[in-house]
């Protein structure tokens, strides 16, 4: 659920959807942690950039995100935001966290990488 301004902010391009993620709360999909930059000429109502947003969905669609995040774990995560016939709709994905010594692994890899560069730079 949308205002008029933030349709207009998104369809100039100025959304976020960097931090975003899906929270399932009393059988309803909302959307938190999207930043829409508000309008130029809003006129007078207030825009909040990040606030809660409701998703609206079907209700077969919601039951099956409400079974696959409380019962395995997952997590919804935005992916697009486009529009279609001037609805502006979200694709929604279904995502597991790292567990802790996958997080490890890629610490290491990443320092590894840096020391490589470094050494790199100072052949030249």
């Amino acid at each position: 659920m949308l205002t008029g301004s933030e349709i207009k902010s998104i369809r100039e391009g100025k959304v976020s959807l960097k931090e975003a993620y899906g929270l399932v709360r009393n059988g309803e999909v909302w959307l938190e942690a999207m930043n829409i930059t508000p309008y130029g000429s809003r006129g007078y109502t207030i825009q909040q950039p990040v606030r809660s947003r409701k998703l609206l969905l079907h209700r077969n669609e919601i039951r099956r995100l409400i079974g696959a995040v409380e019962q395995k774990g997952l997590t919804l995560i935005p992916l697009d935001l486009h529009f279609t016939d001037g609805r502006a709709k979200v694709t929604l994905a279904l995502g597991r966290g790292k567990k802790l010594h996958d997080k490890r692994e890629d610490l290491k890899r990443r320092d590894l990488d840096r020391e490589l560069a470094r050494a790199v730079g100072r052949r030249r």
